[in-house]
């Protein structure tokens, strides 16, 4: 008999934790389990073939909202080529209506619910050896002789119980590692599943210390912890990274998501010592407006996170990323108007705009009648409208996310933005607004765009506006040629000069 545990990821450059795990707490079958990662962007045959040609007595796919569609069409494909194949889904996807899941795909047979550790060694102990005996294993939904077997909840894992991820499968130097030091958050923000779980359960401090140290000795390029709040225990959250300062191996960069109302005067002191490069971290803002931070169960304080954040900006030599959730209740279009303006004035590093996703099993997707939540069916159920703000609006919202992205986010126009602002005399919003209008206008989100063309772009936009403010288009020329000249290589530069500032 053989396993084959897969997944589908967003990116290349992503790995999944979750087969690792899996794979580990299994190890004692290795010999008899394979693991397999491939992505949404691979040639759905050859995924196909790759399975197929394997011989696989059952196939284990961990499922999410960005590869359910691929995952469902793909498992239908292989069970009709091969109806003996065993297919078993894993993963919050299919966590939280596993049973209707399982009426509606026929072709599945098994489902794990929650954390798979455990339920998957039983399960693969099971099949490996031909019991077959799925009916003492917590965890798991399961179908046999065309009924469905419903069996009790697993018991909240012990994490330190679960193996390191990486003991034998090393980490590739291409690809982003995943950590995780916690599971749980001490937060109940109702759009995330962290909140749904009710308990936080760190690794002890020192077995963190040592698999940092693996990583750190492997040399590997950069360590992303997936904990939810990493810094919701200020003291533990810095011994770590006084740790990881005092064995940098000035190549490994680590990645963070922190609260911002938990930051603290140590923890900017620890990172003001640190080389550029060695951490990066991102802080979800999600909104500035008090009563929707409320309503979503977060805290309100933001004059409190917003001085916090900015006290990690000004040292200059900590990659910051910031985001806000548009479609949050009583978030109205001039309200998120103000969120982002307030965010934007921080000059964080990368600036994501996001959509509120009515997540199986939060609490917010149970609200949605409340406030009145119009939102996709499908994966990744992302919000079309609601009682505050209506789909036209989402819909604007989505084409500044689209310039944002282009020119503050993908870098090389720092300087000519902030002149760009400054001179129109309006705030960063209307300015995104007003630059989105002009690109849309023209067409330009038609077709995709090298970096050199969005600087004619950016030209071709500052000519229009230089008819009601002369000498606009000079300065913004030069300014341009300044960004260029700090962003693109030479040859590029020259290409550009050839072509001219004429989009074609």
């Amino acid at each position: 008999m053989k396993i084959l545990l897969t997944t589908l990821n967003a990116k290349y450059i992503h790995s999944n934790l979750a087969l690792k795990y899996l794979y580990m707490s299994a190890i004692e079958n290795r010999r008899s389990i394979d693991m397999r990662e491939f992505t949404i962007n691979n040639d759905e045959d050859y995924i196909y073939t790759e399975i197929i040609r394997g011989g696989y007595s059952v196939i284990c796919f961990s499922c999410y909202i960005w590869n359910i569609a691929r995952t469902v069409y793909l498992a239908e494909t292989i069970k009709k080529a091969r109806p003996d194949v065993k297919i078993l889904l894993g993963g919050p996807e299919v966590s939280y209506d596993a049973i209707e899941f399982l009426r509606k795909h026929k072709y599945v047979d098994y489902i794990i619910v929650g954390e798979g550790e455990e339920v998957f060694k039983d399960f693969a102990a099971a099949i490996i050896s031909g019991t077959n005996s799925f009916e003492k294993i917590k965890g798991l939904i399961y179908r046999s002789n065309g009924k469905i077997y419903v069996n009790p909840p697993a018991d909240l894992q012990d994490f330190d119980n679960v193996p390191f991820p990486y003991s034998f499968l090393l980490p590739r130097d291409d690809k982003i590692v995943y950590y995780e030091s916690v599971r749980g958050c001490p937060f109940r923000c109702s759009y995330c599943l962290s909140s749904i779980e009710k308990h936080v359960r760190p690794l002890p401090l020192e077995r963190v210390k040592k698999e940092l140290s693996f990583f750190l000795f492997k040399h590997v390029n950069q360590v992303k912890l997936i904990d939810r709040t990493f810094n919701y225990d200020r003291n533990r959250c810095n011994e770590i990274v006084q740790y990881i300062l005092e064995h940098d191996n000035g190549i490994t960069n680590f990645h963070f998501e922190i609260c911002g109302e938990l930051i603290d005067e140590e923890f900017v002191n620890l990172l003001g010592r640190a080389r550029k490069g060695l951490f990066q971290v991102e802080i979800g803002i999600q909104s500035l407006n008090p009563i929707t931070l409320e309503t979503v169960n977060r805290n309100k304080n933001t004059k409190l996170l917003l001085d916090n954040i900015s006290k990690i900006v000004e040292l200059g030599n900590i990659h910051t990323h910031v985001d806000l959730i548009a479609g949050l209740p009583f978030e109205d279009y001039l309200s998120f108007v103000n969120s982002f303006n307030g965010v934007y004035g921080l000059g964080a590093d990368q600036f994501q705009l996001g959509f509120l996703k009515l997540l199986k099993g939060t609490k917010i997707r149970d609200e949605k009648n409340i406030y009145e939540y119009v939102f996709r069916d499908v994966a990744p159920y992302e919000v079309i409208s609601n009682r505050f703000i209506s789909a036209e609006g989402i819909a604007r919202l989505k084409m500044i996310e689209n310039l944002l992205d282009l020119y503050y986010n993908r870098g090389g126009f720092y300087k000519t933005l902030e002149y760009a602002i400054a001179r129109f005399e309006i705030t960063a919003f209307d300015f995104y607004e007003e630059l989105a209008y002009f690109f849309y206008l023209k067409g330009y989100q038609n077709r995709s765009h090298k970096k050199e063309d969005l600087y004619r772009i950016f030209y071709e936009y500052a000519c229009w506006k230089d008819r009601s403010l002369p000498g606009a288009a000079e300065e913004i020329q030069r300014l341009l040629i300044l960004d260029m000249s700090s962003t693109l290589n030479p040859d590029a530069i020259k290409k550009f000069n050839r072509k001219g500032w004429e989009m074609l």
